[in-house]
């Protein structure tokens, strides 16, 4: 089975400062769980060089892919391009196709703010998608795509059937017992199947369960097992109901 991991790298003052919260990392949470891709880390950090430099050198041989959101726009805070760039020891060059595009969508009025979006790392690719307009920059494994969540989501959405890898499947149950009665269950089924992803979430004063149990495999008979064998280890009156196994 196949299991690509990915890393997400969210650059940004204005995150940091609470000015404004990122919507971004939790969309790409849930759209790579879909795909069936493990995302490992999330990093938030300023718009400074060095910190981006430094994360592209700690994350991108790491993970399969690295996604990249914020500060690619025509301010002197969008520095992201630069970062990743001097992350992997190379120039900044201005991509003609990029700048084509943006003198045709600009005309006589262009600037120099403008022209710096063709500014890309040396070396890297354009990406097409459906429905995009504007293609995406990858180098490397590196996606580099903007901050602003609604072309941040349109770009993935684009690009997202080059991520699929095998699906995890999923198995839910509800049960009335609080957590530290059902803790041994839980220690007992990951003994056993280590492999397992095994998720307890408490809900307080919820008025149809107290916890909430995940288990999740991208090997279905394996999951089935698991489940079967927690089921049969949990207090007796313990299970409201549980949900059928499906593509998380």
């Amino acid at each position: 089975m196949h299991n690509r991991t990915a890393a997400a790298l969210v650059i940004g003052n204005e995150i940091l400062s609470g000015k404004v919260v990122d919507t971004n990392a939790a969309f790409l949470c849930g759209e790579l769980r879909a795909l069936g891709v493990e995302l490992k880390r999330i990093v938030v950090i300023p718009d400074e060089l060095d910190a981006i430099a430094e994360a592209i050198v700690d994350l991108h041989p790491r993970f399969e892919v690295l996604f990249t959101s914020g500060g690619v726009g025509p301010t002197h805070d969008d520095i992201t391009i630069e970062g990743i760039a001097r992350g992997l020891g190379r120039r900044v060059i201005r991509h003609p196709v990029l700048e084509e595009k943006i003198r045709a969508f600009s005309g006589t009025k262009i600037n120099e703010a403008q022209l710096k979006m063709a500014d890309v790392p040396e070396g890297a690719e354009l990406i097409y998608g459906d429905d995009l307009n504007f293609p995406a920059v990858m180098v490397e494994n590196i996606y580099i795509l903007p901050g602003i969540p609604e072309l941040f989501r349109s770009k993935f959405l684009a690009l997202k059937s080059r991520f699929a890898a095998d699906p995890y499947y999923l198995r839910v149950i509800y049960t009335s017992e609080n957590e530290t009665s059902i803790a041994e269950h839980l220690n007992a089924t990951m003994a056993e199947f280590p492999e397992l992803l095994l998720g307890s979430y408490p809900k307080l004063n919820h008025p149809e369960y107290r916890v909430r149990l995940t288990l999740e495999s991208k090997d279905r008979a394996y999951l089935e097992r698991a489940f079967t064998f927690l089921l049969e280890r949990l207090p007796h009156g313990a299970i409201l109901r549980t949900e059928s196994p499906e593509e998380v």
